[in-house]
């Protein structure tokens, strides 16, 4: 690993290797869905595994947003079953939970022409998908800390079912784990 490069945690890993395998699923049952403002012309170049490490990379959101943006993501996707979550579709998608995500849990973001530029599409592009995104989720963007607590569960299950020999568990140090939990309260906005 270069100087200054962080290396991409475990859960932002795991959520991308989940979207892989839900792209590579819908791609291989040739689902006919209409189309969206999310679906590509194309099937990006870059993998959705690449594609999400760059956006680790360069976006600047807290683990936490990678939970809450596979909670969103799992939530428009049973609310709006017409709209393909495919290879051409798995990018855009994904960039558009993180950025709701980062805005619902994080104090500092950037903005959407960052986030736009970070993704590979336009200022105007990022604004339409945003919109329909929430129009798709109803405005519901809440997610309780029990909710967050399900998901968490469920990416790490999937992690030990993906690399059974490797510690089961998102953070190596307990410093990490103490953080996730003061994130956790964030996403609620102090609930608990």
């Amino acid at each position: 690993m270069a100087a200054g490069e962080q290396e991409v945690p475990k859960v932002v890993a795991v959520v991308a290797s989940l979207l892989e395998r839900a792209a590579e699923t819908t791609d291989y049952a040739a689902v006919d869905r209409r189309d969206s403002p999310f679906r590509g012309r194309s099937r990006p170049c870059i993998s959705i595994r690449g594609y999400v490490d760059r956006i680790f990379r360069y976006a600047g959101c807290s683990p936490s947003c990678y939970v809450v943006a596979y909670v969103y993501l799992h939530r428009f996707s049973s609310r709006q079953q017409s709209v393909a979550v495919d290879s051409f579709s798995i990018h855009r998608l994904f960039l558009t939970c993180l950025l709701l995500a980062v805005k619902f849990v994080d104090d500092l973001y950037y903005n959407n022409a960052y986030y736009a530029k970070v993704g590979g599409i336009s200022t105007a592009e990022m604004n339409v998908l945003e919109l329909d995104f929430l129009f798709g989720l109803g405005f519901d963007l809440n997610v309780t800390l029990s909710m967050f607590d399900d998901y968490c569960r469920i990416l790490q299950s999937q992690m030990c079912v993906e690399s059974p020999s490797s510690t089961c568990g998102f953070f190596d140090e307990e410093e990490e784990q103490s953080k996730l939990g003061e994130e956790q309260q964030l996403v609620v906005g102090g609930q608990g």
